[in-house]
């Protein structure tokens, strides 16, 4: 199973931008489908964002469409995601998540099964 880490959270401004990292170790991350999700205090986990295995294909929740990036670099075995344009409803503790997935271009929402332990993102108004 892969281990994943968070990195990259920290407190800002409204309008500013944080890029999250998801340092991956245990395994290849060729083999997975990789995905962001977030918790705000007294909210359930919500999904964010996904990438395929090729790295070819991405999905997103409609509340960050053209404002967050995810992205892979195999060879570093890390997932990233670019928020820009960070709104105070973006704060939440963001987490990384991997699912193997058999298909390249697949992108799923659901069924992970490897999880990071968090980073608080924070967005002031």
């Amino acid at each position: 199973q892969v281990q994943l880490v968070e990195s990259g959270g920290g407190l800002v401004q409204a309008g500013d931008s944080l890029r999250l990292s998801c340092a991956a170790s245990g395994r290849t991350l060729s083999r997975y489908a990789m995905g962001w999700f977030r918790q705000a205090p007294g909210k359930e986990r919500e999904f964010v964002a996904a990438i395929s295995r090729s790295g070819g294909y991405t999905y997103y929740v409609d509340s960050v469409k053209g404002r967050f990036t995810i992205s892979t670099d195999n060879a570093k075995s890390t997932v990233y995601l670019q928020m820009n344009s960070l709104k105070p409803e973006d704060t939440a503790e963001y987490y990384c998540a991997a699912r193997i997935s058999l298909y390249m271009d697949d992108v799923p929402r659901t069924g992970f099964s490897s999880w990071g332990q968090g980073t608080q993102v924070t967005v002031s108004s």
